[in-house]
């Protein structure tokens, strides 16, 4: 681990994160028959799956897993799904994303559900970094850190080898 790096999150608190923000999730939809957690690929993506699993646990209502693919470069909305519209029609969405910077993730995958009625859309970040240069409000958030702009935030999970982790640097 090289010196600039600071260790935020380990294996074990990631885990105690998303299964706080699961109860979240459930406490909040208690009455619903289906969720859709949508992920955007591919950090996103990966917390929505671990997320999926224990609500799959506690919850008696279905979870539909969705990936949200964004051109995060480009600057108008480029975005595609593996599931087609009628899969998330008039449902509650959770968007998921890994860390909330400038919001302009979390804003572009809104902006995917934006022409279709749904009941409601929540938002989750594993770690907020409080510089939203867009109007994103977040909903379940596993940490909040105050940062400097110049400092970057480094998710790791699912990586082959390597032990999940959030760091600073």
């Amino acid at each position: 681990m090289p010196e600039t790096q600071v260790l935020i999150l380990n294996k074990q608190q990631i885990a105690q994160k998303i299964n706080r923000i699961a109860y979240q999730i459930l406490e909040d939809n208690l009455d619903e028959k289906e969720i859709v957690l949508a992920g955007i690929w591919d950090r996103g993506y990966k917390l929505a799956l671990r997320l999926s699993a224990v609500l799959k646990e506690i919850a008696s209502f279905k979870v539909t897993l969705l990936r949200v693919d964004l051109e995060k470069q480009n600057s108008k909305l480029v975005a595609k799904t593996d599931l087609q519209e009628s899969e998330w029609k008039n449902k509650v969405i959770i968007l998921v994303d890994d860390v909330l910077n400038s919001g302009k993730t979390l804003a572009y995958g809104l902006g995917v559900f934006l022409n279709t009625p749904h009941k409601k859309i929540r938002t989750v970040v594993l770690v907020d970094r409080s510089h939203k240069i867009f109007p994103i409000a977040t909903d379940f958030v596993g940490l909040e850190l105050s940062t400097i702009l110049k400092e970057h935030v480094d998710v790791v999970m699912d990586v082959d080898g390597e032990e999940d982790r959030v760091y600073l640097s």
